[in-house]
């Protein structure tokens, strides 16, 4: 059909009215995609309606040619920041006689493409009005519109609508419901939209304080608590903080002592002010303008930052350590506290040491009240447990140590088709788990460590509620080899066929994946242990090859390590095993070494009784650590490395390992290491660089020899080893300089929490 007028320099093409049919994926829900959609055709003047489907949403339009194809440009371009649209299909169709524009309700049948939307931070228009005396929000902890707010945390169902949320059991007022209905208001089909007449409110609990208050004295009590010195659990968004005065060091110790937690880092948040976020923050640590725009990012994610020589910070922070986990307020409820305590706060996960965060209100009080002084609870459900993400910039790029909150669960397409849906179980530290269908794959957020009855009791509630709400249903299930690990006892039990992978060819799959390439690849997968395919523990290997046909090519000269798994808890017994093994006088590393138990122990030893064989460049880096005195036991993963790292500026690579081969395989000697590292006439900081130095070269050497023989040409890494910031742009920057294409993950964790997908890889490669 052709108007009777054409106006001036149009064209008859241009105002044919037309019709069309457009479906998108991707990120398209929770995020205020529909109400962008309706304000975009509105402008373009055309009619037709949006709604939400499983997973997607559907548009039509009919209009002018011209206007609708202006329509599908912006509707990319223009999306809401927080969108991700990808468009599935994109037909002609017959015109309709619909008049205006309109939102439907969500289609809750049909084929299933859903994708998670995450959490968010609190963003600019809600903080505003928050803090606007005349708003009817002013102070009130949980504002939010769709462009900002809690999401994953809250969903029991999906399509993700407020009935399927935990918000369901707060009814609209009057004045909410408004915003919420209409199209043009940014408030429109924000499922946690609420206000203090009709949302969630605040609650303060104290031994001294056991009266009900509303909320802004609830908040009130809680400053009180901080003020005073003490430690107060506060729940957030996908779990409860403790918290208190980051410039205490009275509070942080006694936090320290009631928790068990006498040495590991603990996050801090830092009040942002909105004209200037990182007034405070710059004080105390030093920020790139890249860190400081991600940290700005929606996940509001902690990032480990260089500590400055700011006194006013308690040194008990991040003891031994030169950096420090930073982060930005992200919830009202964070803003209202830190704005009004004006002073950075800890900010640490309300849990039992390894175990996921806590996220009931009884829970909390039940078993963290000999941590926590008082408590302040909301009555919005947590339904899915989600901690703090975590981030260390290595080689110019923010790398994820942890998933969580406003990052995961993460959705990543595949390489592949699987044939059948997969269930990746992930690691026994650090624990994630990979659902994986067709060619999507989505990856949990952090889980824990798989010894406690919690961190099971989350991880088989994440199993179920990820097939639950994606709508899929596993076939397969995929575990690490190693026996002992509580997934792979769990995935025996299961009446699904398992499939097993090991450890190191997982991280080598899942860095593989990052590189994006298909050549045939050099993987060096460096951690504590793993499970090797030989029958011992792995730990230095470098794999040559692809997902599904990996071959060990180069690893570190094993040794045997006295006591097992003690070894990873107490670095002197590496320091002893690599002494022992080269017939080498081990010097004070903290214990008794004449002493009638060690004598016992170097017999076992020597009978290999409970003494492993190994070639763990995790249990190195512990050994190193003993031998120059910096530290002998640990209280918590990877403390002894991340001390010697510490005490490196720059590592030195003057020093080149003795490389030889043995079956096939390239060998590298540590053995002159055990000298340096205890040569008293260098300083630690000496001895140190040439350690991170030798281990670097030590990657140069094994990759130039597999490439001579090869031909590859492709470097990768995997292993938390490699969270290690001076070996791993050490490595990078010899083996770039010697032309080597190097890939380092950043989407992925470099650490265990890679395992899983890692997995799902090597399982997609070899079906």
């Amino acid at each position: 059909m052709v108007s009777q007028t054409l106006a001036h320099g149009e064209t008859q093409t241009q105002s044919v009215i037309s019709a069309r049919k457009l479906v998108l994926s991707g990120k398209v829900q929770g995020v205020g995609f529909r109400p962008f959609v309706f304000t975009l055709a509105k402008k373009f003047k055309l009619s037709g309606w949006v709604k939400n489907c499983m997973g997607t949403v559907e548009i039509f339009v009919q209009g002018k040619s011209a206007n609708i194809d202006e329509f599908i440009t912006q509707l990319l371009d223009k999306k809401p920041s927080l969108a991700k649209p990808k468009i599935e299909s994109n037909l002609s169709v017959e015109k309709q006689l619909i008049k205006n524009f309109s939102i439907l309700p969500s289609q809750q049948a049909g084929n299933s493409n859903i994708s998670l939307p995450v959490d968010m931070f609190l963003c600019e228009d809600c903080l505003r009005e928050m803090n606007d005396p005349t708003d009817r929000r002013y102070l009130y902890p949980f504002i939010n519109c769709t462009q900002c707010g809690p999401r994953y945390t809250l969903i029991k169902n999906l399509p993700y609508d407020r009935a399927n949320t935990s918000m369901a059991e707060f009814e609209l007022c009057a004045a909410c419901c408004t915003e919420y209905e209409n199209p043009e208001d940014r408030r429109f089909h924000a499922e946690p939209i609420a206000c203090p007449e009709c949302g969630p409110s605040l609650s303060f609990k104290s031994p001294e304080n056991h009266s009900p208050a509303d909320t802004q004295h609830s908040l009130l009590n809680a400053l009180d608590v901080l003020n005073q010195g003490k430690v107060l659990a506060v729940k957030g968004i996908g779990g409860y903080h403790l918290m208190c005065d980051a410039t205490n060091t009275d509070a942080i110790e006694r936090l320290r002592k009631n928790k068990s937690r006498p040495h590991k880092p603990l996050a801090v948040m830092f009040p942002a002010p909105a004209d200037n976020p990182f007034q405070l923050m710059d004080q105390f640590v030093s920020l790139s303008e890249y860190d400081k725009d991600f940290l700005l990012t929606p996940s509001r994610p902690i990032l480990l930052a260089q500590k400055n020589n700011n006194t006013q910070l308690s040194d008990q922070l991040s003891p031994a350590l030169g950096e420090l986990g930073v982060m930005l307020p992200y919830s009202p409820l964070h803003h209202l506290i830190l704005n009004r305590f004006n002073k950075p706060l800890v900010a640490s996960s309300a849990n039992i040491s390894g175990e996921p965060v806590l996220i009931k209100n009884h829970e909390v009080e039940s078993r963290l009240k000999h941590i926590a002084d008082a408590f302040l609870h909301h009555d919005r459900e947590i339904e899915q447990v989600a901690d703090d993400p975590v981030y260390r910039s290595i080689a110019h790029k923010p790398r994820p140590l942890r998933l969580g909150r406003g990052v995961a669960p993460v959705e990543i397409r595949l390489p592949f088709e699987l044939a059948h849906p997969v269930l990746a179980l992930g690691a026994q530290m650090k624990n994630t788990v990979t659902l994986a269908w067709g060619n999507r794959a989505v990856i949990s957020p952090h889980i824990g460590e798989m010894h406690t009855p919690r961190s099971f009791q989350v991880f088989e509630k994440t199993l179920n509620d990820l097939q639950r709400l994606y709508d899929v249903k596993a076939q397969l299930i995929v575990c690490d080899a190693h026996p002992a690990y509580t997934t792979s006892r769990w995935a025996d039990k299961q009446k699904l066929p398992v499939y097993k992978v090991f450890h190191h060819h997982a991280h080598a799959s899942a860095s593989y994946f990052e590189a994006n390439t298909h050549e045939d690849m050099l993987v060096f997968t460096w951690d504590g242990t793993g499970y090797g395919d030989n029958g011992s523990l792995w730990g230095g290997e470098a794999l040559l090859g692809k997902p599904g046909a990996w071959k060990r090519v180069a690893s570190m000269r094993p040794f045997n390590l006295p006591g097992g798994d003690k070894a990873g808890r107490e670095p002197w017994r590496s320091a002893a095993a690599i002494c022992w093994e080269t017939g080498k006088t081990f010097y004070d590393v903290g214990v008794d070494h004449q002493s009638e138990y060690m004598q016992m122990l170097k017999l076992a030893w020597q009978k290999k009784i409970n003494s492993p064989q190994s070639s763990s460049v995790g249990r190195l880096f512990d050994a190193a650590a003993a031998l120059c005195g910096a530290r002998a036991k640990v209280s918590y993963e990877g403390q002894a490395a991340m001390e010697l790292e510490s005490l490196c500026e720059v590592a030195d690579t003057s020093l080149e390992l003795p490389l030889s081969r043995s079956d096939g395989c390239y060998i590298s000697d540590w053995e002159p290491l055990i000298e340096i590292m205890q040569d008293i006439s260098k300083s630690i900081s000496q001895r140190v660089a040439l350690f991170h130095g030798a281990m670097a070269t030590s990657i140069l050497l094994q990759a130039k020899a597999v490439r001579e023989e090869s031909g590859m040409n492709c470097v990768g890494f995997s292993g938390g080893v490699f969270q290690n910031k001076i070996l791993t742009e050490s490595a990078i920057r010899l083996l770039e300089k010697n032309d080597f294409k190097v890939t380092l993950p950043v989407q992925i964790p470099l650490n265990d929490a890679g395992i899983s997908f890692g997995q799902v890889i090597e399982t997609g490669f070899n079906q």
